[in-house]
């Protein structure tokens, strides 16, 4: 069965750094877009990041771009989040997705909190 299992969510000064994990199994890692949503508290999702499988292009909200970076290993069947210079607005649980193709369905992990605080 599908499963993607989120890590490495904590506690963060801002400025501060985390780097959010997913691994992923039950399905062909490679041949799936990867993204990560997030959803702050007392908002709606918000769309993060995502990597191409194909061309592993990356995409960012605007909100995120110059500070956080999506990456994949094939290898270890795994998709990272690299946060950096981290601000409290980034506060969120974040969920790891494997991004439907054609007429597939999406999968969400259980998500990961960070929270940016001092």
């Amino acid at each position: 069965e599908v499963q993607l299992v989120e890590s490495g969510g904590g506690l963060v000064q801002p400025g501060g750094s985390l780097r959010l994990s997913c691994a992923a199994s039950g399905f062909t890692f490679s041949v799936y877009h990867m993204a990560w949503v997030r959803q702050a508290p007392g908002k709606g999702l918000e769309w993060v990041s995502t990597i191409r499988t194909s061309s592993g292009t990356t995409y960012y909200a605007d909100s995120v771009k110059g500070r956080f970076t999506i990456s994949r290993d094939s290898a270890k069947n795994t998709v990272y989040l690299q946060m950096n210079s981290l601000k409290p607005e980034d506060t969120a649980v974040y969920y790891c997705v494997r991004v439907g193709v054609r007429s597939d369905v999406s999968y969400w992990g259980q998500g990961t909190q960070v929270t940016v605080s001092s």
